[in-house]
């Protein structure tokens, strides 16, 4: 799958990339027919710990999913991101089937 990366504000490094890439490859085994996904990371401004935003647009045939998770680390929103965006895609493919 092909992941378009964005850090806003900050540079991002090679191992939160292959993090990220990794844990939305493992998305394709719950749909095959994702065709990309964009992947927004941004430091806010805030005296908050949890200021790390995570914003992931998944493109699939018909429909776009997007997740926005804010944490602590970057690492941890990418986790539950994917975790929703996991929910999403088993509710949409079982609605495929259902039709």
């Amino acid at each position: 799958m092909k992941v378009n990366l964005q850090a806003v504000n900050f540079n991002v490094d090679r191992k939160l990339v292959d993090f990220v890439q990794e844990k939305l490859d493992k998305l394709e085994k719950y749909y095959d027919k994702i065709v990309s996904s964009d992947v927004f990371l941004k430091v806010e401004n805030t005296s908050d710990k949890e200021n790390k935003t995570v914003e992931i647009k998944i493109n699939v045939p018909g429909d776009d999913f997007v997740v926005k998770k804010t944490a602590k680390s970057f690492e941890e929103g990418v986790d539950l991101a994917v975790d929703s965006l996991e929910r999403v895609i088993v509710k949409r493919k079982e609605k495929l089937r259902a039709n």
